[in-house]
């Protein structure tokens, strides 16, 4: 990835009055569920629709702002309990934005609602609920202040933010179904095939291959035949944690001068640590390294080389500024995962990404997987160039609402019948024999 270069200053801006006491007056959250192609992984597949949350904040000060987050039904009922604990609370004070929903959750016993299909079981409760109200608070803030969420950050070092396209492996359409317009992504050839659709209409300079579905030689055949294809692109692979620490090794081993690193390719802290003390290959995670718990043994038994935060469970952007400190002081390199995402989530990625000096690797997405009308902000402002996101220089996230198209998606969700993620009952329901296994390989 370049190095940062400031942006193009903007003309300076009509001072806002000084600020008075702004309070929450309430809150709106509202599940969505919008389309999602059959994508496959080592725990199943992708179910015909992805669910987010979308978190509304009102203010007295006439300001409301955005959030985005996971819209399984435990989280609901988590972001529901918080709702009420911020009700007349300060959208400028996050660290008492904190401590009421940290409260607030005390006396919960429900169980799941992580949003990543169990892929992602150990990042802390209370910091998944804080990160939509985080997010939601730094636009409030923006919006009074007049100026974009990467200004409340330390300031944007970069104009725009370069993104890796996500490639996966899929059917060429639902069971019974038509295929869909991505078709059939089976082998070397299909990933390739797909990899060229995505450089073509988003501009990607680096891809990443979700693994973990096939035998490891023939997903190593894949990122080969992608080299070959596209020598100058960055190329990664993630199987999430399907292999054991030999094959890991052995992958490693046989991509070593064809990969930027490699992604969680086995399960735990010990296993991790063991594969890098057997390959030169950088190796990053977003599932043994998930929470601030998760930092001091990493660091200790020289798990991974690189982080791949998330806003969404990391507790929000100011806590992933934190992340990155934290990988800045021990030498750790760092980018960011995605999951299926809306137009808010992205525009957090995108001003958190901006406003953090040592980003080292282009960032994760799924937009491409995502069909164009299936969003809940207003088009114009979010949009790929080269790969990359220019930062919005609107005030807050610098996005606004579709309340018609909230109201469609919500609808949806009401129709569409999915409560909980669920890609491996998912899998076991189109084939019946499906045993989830890890490691796999």
């Amino acid at each position: 990835m370049p190095s940062p270069t400031p942006t193009t200053s903007r003309p300076a801006a009509t001072p806002a009055p000084t600020r008075g006491p702004t309070r929450i007056t309430s809150v709106d959250i509202t599940p969505v569920a919008f389309a999602d192609p059959p994508l496959l992984n080592t725990v199943g597949v992708h179910e015909p629709f992805a669910l987010r949350a979308i978190v509304q904040v009102h203010t007295d000060a006439g300001a409301t702002g955005l959030g985005e987050t996971y819209g399984d039904a435990a989280h609901l009922g988590r972001l529901r309990l918080a709702a009420d604990a911020v009700l007349g609370a300060d959208p400028f004070n996050i660290n008492s934005l904190r401590a009421l929903i940290t409260h607030s959750l005390d006396g919960d016993t429900s169980r799941g609602g992580h949003g990543m299909s169990g892929m992602v079981t150990g990042s802390s409760t209370a910091d998944r609920v804080l990160s939509a109200f985080d997010v939601a608070a730094l636009d409030i803030q923006g919006r009074l202040l007049g100026v974009p969420v990467s200004d409340l950050l330390g300031g944007a070092v970069r104009p725009s933010v370069p993104f890796s396209g996500y490639l996966f492996y899929k059917w060429a359409g639902r069971p019974g179904a038509p295929a869909d317009a991505w078709g059939e992504a089976l082998d070397p050839e299909g990933v390739v095939e797909q990899a060229r659709r995505m450089v073509r209409d988003y501009g990607f300079t680096a891809l990443k291959l979700k693994g973990g579905v096939f035998p490891p030689d023939e997903e190593a055949a894949a990122i080969e035949a992608l080299h070959s294809q596209f020598p100058r692109i960055a190329l990664r692979i993630d199987p999430n944690g399907a292999w054991s620490v030999p094959t890991s090794v052995a992958v490693a081993r046989r991509l070593e001068s064809q990969l930027e690193y490699l992604e969680d390719p086995t399960t735990g802290l010990e296993a991790m640590a063991e594969v890098r003390r057997q390959t030169r290959l950088p190796l990053a995670t977003n599932m043994c390294v998930v929470s601030f718990a998760d930092i001091p043994p990493a660091i200790a038994a020289g798990s991974v080389d690189i982080v791949l935060s998330d806003h969404h469970f990391w507790g929000g952007l100011r806590r992933s500024q934190t992340l990155a400190g934290l990988a800045e002081t021990f030498g750790l390199g760092l980018s960011m995962h995605s999951n299926s995402h809306l137009g808010i989530s992205l525009a957090a990625m995108v001003h958190l990404a901006a406003a953090t000096p040592n980003l080292d690797y282009a960032c994760d997405t799924h937009w491409p997987w995502k069909d164009p009308a299936d969003d809940v902000v207003a088009p114009g402002v979010l949009g790929f160039r080269d790969g990359a996101v220019a930062v919005p220089t609107g005030p807050g996230l610098g996005i606004e609402l579709d309340h018609d198209a909230l109201e469609r998606l919500h609808r949806q969700y009401l129709d569409c019948g999915i409560r909980e993620r669920d890609d491996t009952g998912y899998m076991r329901r189109v084939h019946p024999d499906y045993e989830l296994k890890a490691p796999r390989w």
